[in-house]
């Protein structure tokens, strides 16, 4: 079955949580026990409807308050499709569990509160968005009932959106916009009567009709051996292969590639895809892979077609989000984690702070404070092969990790 992943977005109060509620409601993804806690506690707190949001918000803290503080990852299914859904936080001091939500998401939506309509968060939640290339993107204008289904707010909401949609550097997007109810259900999972004006698809129509194949960002074939295969049984007794993932785009049996960083060049002989041989590996399959050639290969190096190699280098300059309570400086020293590769970093320069609200960069910053955004370039104590994020979402993003503590500080994107 397929998985999709999905991230959320949108200022504090916009309905993120009692949207993933009303879908695990409306889906019967809701256990009895799971369902019956939320009626108690909502007729405790005083409601006279179900509050959804008690579905995601598992911290003492954010029942409290009413609003996401950590990422809450959320499971379910349909008949069609298997969902994870990162629920993420609207404070702007909790940006960096945004941007580790929506890092290992194929689709986004962005919720605006009809009342409010595009505010500075919206802003800065869809220039993460932009920034990590997230592919599709639906914008959900919930509380619709609360300014009466009013289609002509709607239509003022879409228009402000689109105008923030001309300031983004990334137009492969897929942007959808749905007019819905997240508390009373209204086009989230059934269709509304209250917006006979709308025509288009209730939200998880939306997810369920989407092609995995169209959500996913294309680039060149990478594969990353995470591990050598060698059973030294009487039976495979010289057989070697190399398991991994491929990213990007498909190898097949035949192809002449290199392996980085030797360099070697060989042909790939066979593919094993579980207990069955295939002729080609598509994109986001794990696969096994044999070479003609008996060449030596360890766990981090890569297999790449011989036309299409990365960059081979010991720099580079990259878009992070600094996720740490301790600043970064210039000088500083880290550890890269690009794929299954760590290699020592030093920051060589700090060229710009990017304000996540589309109001330009400052470059007269000399640190970096927890949830940050920058450009910074780093040195590196041995090459990696890497492309630029915006050719491969894959190959060119890494995390920074502190090597005392061993926390993971930030998230890159190389340029």
């Amino acid at each position: 079955m397929e998985v999709l992943k999905i991230a959320t977005a949108g200022s504090v109060d916009d309905g993120k949580s009692t949207l993933i509620g009303r879908l695990l409601y409306d889906t019967k993804s809701l256990t009895s026990d799971k369902l019956e806690a939320i009626e108690n506690k909502s007729k405790q707190l005083g409601y006279d409807y179900l509050d959804f949001s008690l579905a995601t918000d598992g911290l003492v803290a954010e029942r409290e308050q009413g609003i996401t503080i950590d990422v809450a990852h959320i499971y379910f299914s349909t008949a069609n499709k298997s969902y994870i859904i990162a629920d993420t936080p609207g404070h702007v001091e909790y940006t960096r569990n945004m941007v580790t939500g929506a890092s290992t998401s194929q689709v986004a939506i962005v919720l605006i509160d009809a009342r409010k309509g595009v505010i500075e968060q919206t802003n800065r939640h869809f220039f993460i968005n932009n920034l990590l290339r997230i592919k599709t993107v639906i914008v959900a204008i919930n509380k619709m009932d609360l300014v009466d289904f009013s289609e002509e707010r709607y239509n003022e909401i879409k228009a402000d959106f689109e105008a923030l949609m001309s300031k983004r550097d990334y137009q492969d997007q897929k942007i959808t916009f749905i007019p819905v109810s997240a508390l009373k259900g209204d086009n989230v999972v059934n269709k509304s009567e209250k917006t006979p004006w709308y025509n288009g698809e209730t939200l998880l129509e939306n997810l369920e009709g989407l092609d995995n194949q169209d959500i996913f960002n294309t680039g060149t074939p990478r594969f990353p051996v995470q591990y050598v295969i060698r059973p030294k049984t009487d039976e495979f007794h010289d057989f070697r292969g190399y398991a991994g993932k491929v990213y990007g785009g498909e190898l097949s049996v035949g192809d002449d590639v290199v392996i980085l960083p030797s360099q070697t060049k060989s042909k790939i002989k066979e593919i094993h895809f579980y207990d069955k041989k295939v002729q080609t590996a598509s994109r986001r399959s794990s696969v096994l892979i044999t070479l003609e050639d008996d060449v030596n290969i360890s766990r981090g190096d890569m297999i790449v077609r011989a036309n299409d190699l990365p960059t081979m280098d010991k720099q580079f300059t990259a878009t992070i989000s600094w996720m740490d309570s301790q600043n970064l400086n210039a000088g500083n020293k880290y550890v890269v984690q690009h794929g299954v590769n760590k290699v020592m970093a030093k920051v060589e320069r700090i060229h710009h702070k990017i304000n996540p609200d589309y109001s330009g960069v400052d470059d007269t910053v000399e640190t970096l404070a927890i949830n940050d955004i920058a450009t910074v370039s780093f040195k590196l104590n041995k090459p990696i092969f890497y492309d630029a994020f915006k050719a491969h979402r894959t190959n060119g993003s890494f995390i920074i990790i502190d090597s005392k503590s061993n926390n993971t500080v930030g998230a890159g994107f190389i340029q």
